[in-house]
């Protein structure tokens, strides 16, 4: 499993990631006059973000205005290695999340498909198929209220102090 180490942002890190949420496409000198540096210093501070992992500027879609009608999270029970089934779950292209949890799935995974036959091939033909998926639930959506991905540049506290 991978280990994944947790990176303190500064006040200004988190800034930039505060424009950026607003629109990705904001320039670096826009984004360098709201948090204070320099075109070049926001440019280089964006680069690293991005390199190490903490932010990806990418554009995101409305899944029924390009097609995809069905949208749905499928808990999955998996028996044995759990690792096995999740790189296998992740290899299948219409999962656009996926998660180990604790509690009454082993697995959560989000899907987006065409429509209910889509779906169908991909709950039976894919995920149950493979090796160790003792049983899935499939939780289909029927109007998505809420998404928003503001979180990352929020404050984050904890008892006995708060994070960078």
């Amino acid at each position: 499993m991978t280990e994944r180490r947790r990176q303190l942002l500064d006040d200004v890190a988190r800034a930039i990631i505060a424009q950026l949420q607003v629109d990705g496409r904001r320039s670096y000198a826009a984004i360098g006059k709201a948090v204070g540096l320099s075109e070049a210093a926001v440019r280089q501070r964006v680069q690293r973000l991005t390199e190490s992992g903490v932010i990806q500027v990418v554009a995101v879609t409305d899944p029924i205005e390009v097609g995809f009608g069905r949208q749905a999270m499928i808990g999955v029970d998996v028996e044995g290695d759990l690792e096995a089934v999740a790189q296998q779950v992740e290899k299948i292209d219409e999962v656009d999340y996926l998660v180990v949890t604790t509690g009454r799935y082993d697995l959560l995974v989000e899907v987006v498909c065409e429509d209910d036959q889509h779906l169908l091939e991909i709950i039976s033909g894919r995920i149950r198929s493979i090796d160790g998926v003792r049983s899935t639930e499939t939780f289909i959506y029927l109007d998505l209220r809420k998404q928003t991905y503001s979180w990352g540049a929020k404050e984050i506290t904890r008892a006995g102090g708060s994070g960078a």
